[in-house]
């Protein structure tokens, strides 16, 4: 190996720790968390620093990243590392005194990897993502790249619309991970062996050729006189005109990660969890994650159980989070709840679904959820606060569902219930929002009738609705701040002036300003880099918290810099959006056909529920011909077993697993 490449891997922990005694928190810097890896540099000749562009507290529990950096480390050869953002405090001592973006692993600079990999499960990352490869010193910008800086790809939910992000990035990845990283570390590994002819242009062109790797570079845009996109159009030959996303059959050959990691610092979420399927068909219109992973591939139930018992030796954590989109729909949830609850009842083990269905909630569920924890609150998300609405966004729950289902909650001991909605949403009035208010009473009368307490609680949680690429609202107009805060304002007033039940009913919103911005980024094209570029540069960092979030200052970079375009800010986020219309991303293909996805959007217009496909004829969505995938669920019949028997005196020594 050249000299000068070891010299450019070596850790720069000697003069980090100087820096470290002067900012908040400095654990988060410092790496060697339980079941972290560290491989030798020299052993391996593909080398991945994964980030998540946010807060290490954020960043560390985020599943994606975990996953592939363990799916990473078991491959001979090569080595992952993973690096998170850092707080302003470090980054200012950081640039005084040139000490680079560094990995947590073995604080080896980022720019010295072959590939760094960014997870995005918001666009508020963005800023985050520059901020990490100026201090990594690696060109902001793709074409002024050399052979010698990392790829930067870009993956999770919200590379399903790369484009804002186009000029900062090499590649993206959209869809599941596991196999992709796999197969692109294959593709770097052969064109390094082969001493990397045609340089860097070269390994991205085969990546592209693939038809599952996007390479921004190889396509061009071209523009309408009145700023829409007439066409998108690869500029190279060999190039895809659309690439596809990733599907990962057959979750149970996956069940990672098998060595979760431990935190040093305290996390946003102190559990081990487990993936217990992926995909959604519900059909909730506004819903990015269930349209983008379709269809549903659920884990066995075995699968869990093996999961959960390797995880828990590997980490001792109390608690297990049962992870999906909507966990409480797995074909075999009862008893999935039940043998893990039976398996760990004395080891006090708590089970935790995050947030549970209305319509699929039952007090035997939520008994056995909560036999060996505590009884915390139970989250529902009716997300719609009038009938109307519900139907406007296919989220199939009536108002009676919604009070028996709660009704049995605190008929069975459970003080505090949280309800989830969203403001904003298409075709809404100020009617349908202030219902929400309705809503709430109800249950608090239910409550303290069934229960006999007055001490029962109802918080209602409200967040502004962001349409979003890959669904049924692409095309919809966003409400605007300042409406959304006019409207919440009235809600706000209606619940406070409840003389008889305003006092039991928490109300906790965002107000209408995040929305906009993430609307910008979520559905914006390339000419929003130049947007996300000034907002960087002018200190913008770590947009997803609200006290770092500067509204004003976001809109005045895209007033500085949209005007050239020809576009502004609610031509993106305001303006409705007609069939015609070349959107940014209909170049990458979620498998969802854009025609389906059109007449949804029509049906919503006219309040027209559609059915689950799981348990119904399917509806022609595209994904499962065109993806060659199909719908993965049980039951298997098996059950999950103790692993050892209790109290039957001294196990023989062989006999300590019954599968």
């Amino acid at each position: 190996m050249p000299a000068e490449v070891a010299a450019a891997a070596e850790s720069v922990f000697p003069q980090l720790e100087a820096l470290l005694p002067h900012v908040q928190k400095p654990i988060q810097y410092v790496g060697g968390e339980l079941n972290s890896t560290v491989k030798p540099w020299e052993s391996c000749d593909v080398r991945w620093a994964l980030m998540y562009p946010d807060a290490y507290e954020v960043g560390l529990p985020n599943q994606g990243v975990m996953i592939l950096y363990e799916v990473l480390n078991e491959q001979e050869g090569v080595l992952a590392e993973r690096t998170y953002s850092v707080w302003p405090d470090l980054e200012a001592l950081m640039r005084e005194h040139h000490v680079p973006q560094f990995t947590v692993d073995s604080h080896r600079p980022v720019g010295a990897f072959d590939v760094f990999g960014l997870s995005f499960s918001t666009e508020l990352g963005y800023t985050n993502m520059l901020t990490a490869l100026d201090l990594a010193g690696i060109p902001l910008e793709s074409k002024d790249r050399t052979l010698d800086d990392p790829i930067v790809l870009a993956g999770g939910h919200a590379a399903f619309n790369p484009e804002p992000i186009a000029d900062f990035i090499d590649a993206a990845i959209i869809g599941d991970g596991e196999q992709a990283v796999l197969d692109m570390t294959k593709i770097i590994r052969e064109w390094k062996a082969e001493g990397r002819p045609g340089g860097r242009e070269e390994v991205l062109f085969r990546l592209a050729k693939t038809g599952s790797v996007y390479i921004p570079a190889f396509y061009d845009v071209e523009y309408l006189p009145d700023g829409r996109i007439a066409r998108v159009v690869p500029n190279k030959s060999g190039v895809p005109w659309r690439v596809s996303k990733h599907t990962v059959m057959d979750l149970d050959e996956w069940p990672y990660p098998k060595q979760p990691l431990v935190p040093l610092a305290e996390t946003v979420h102190e559990r081990m969890s487990v993936e217990i399927f992926r995909g959604c068909t519900r059909g909730c219109r506004f819903c990015q994650a269930g349209m983008i992973t379709r269809p549903v591939r659920e884990r066995s139930i075995t699968g869990i159980g093996d999961m959960v018992e390797k995880g828990l030796k590997a980490t001792g954590f109390e608690e297990v989070g049962l992870l999906s989109l909507s966990s409480a729909d797995h074909s075999e949830i009862g008893d999935i709840a039940k043998g893990l609850a039976d398996r760990y009842e004395e080891d006090k083990i708590g089970l935790s679904l995050p947030s549970t269905r209305v319509d699929a909630f039952n007090v035997d569920l939520a008994n056995e959820l909560t036999r060996n924890g505590r009884r915390s609150g139970l989250t529902f998300a009716p997300e719609g606060g009038s009938e109307r609405m519900r139907k406007v966004i296919n989220k199939m729950v009536s108002e009676e569902d919604l009070i028996r289902t709660v009704s049995t909650a605190y008929g069975n001991g459970w003080r505090q219930v949280k309800l989830y909605f969203m403001c904003g949403l298409p075709t809404e009035t100020d009617e349908d929002v202030l219902q929400i208010a309705d809503m709430a009473t109800k249950v608090i009368a239910e409550g303290r009738k069934v229960s006999g307490q007055n001490d029962i609680r109802c918080t209602v949680s409200i967040g502004g609705f962001v349409p979003k690429p890959h669904t049924p609202f692409q095309w919809a107009p966003q409400l605007s701040a300042e409406e959304t805060d006019a409207r919440l304002a009235k809600l706000r007033d209606k619940i406070r002036g409840d003389k008889k039940y305003g006092r039991s009913i928490g109300f906790r919103y965002h107000d209408g300003k995040p929305g906009i911005v993430e609307g910008l980024l979520s559905r914006g094209d390339r000419r929003i880099g130049a947007v996300i570029r000034a907002v960087y540069e002018d200190g913008g960092r770590f947009d997803g918290w609200r006290e770092h979030f500067s509204y004003d200052r976001w809109m005045a970079c895209a007033d500085k810099t949209l005007p050239a375009f020809g576009v502004d800010v609610d031509w993106y986020t305001t303006r409705e959006k007609t069939y015609e219309e070349v959107l940014p991303w209909d170049h990458l293909d979620s498998g969802l056909d854009k025609d389906w996805l059109w007449e949804d959007w029509q049906d919503a217009l006219d309040e027209t529920e559609v059915e689950d496909c799981r348990w119904t004829p399917c509806f022609d969505c595209g994904v499962c011909p065109q993806m060659d995938t199909a719908i993965q669920i049980g039951p298997t019949g098996k059950k999950l077993l103790p692993l050892t028997v209790k109290n039957a005196g001294p196990a023989p020594a062989s006999s300590g697993h019954s599968h």
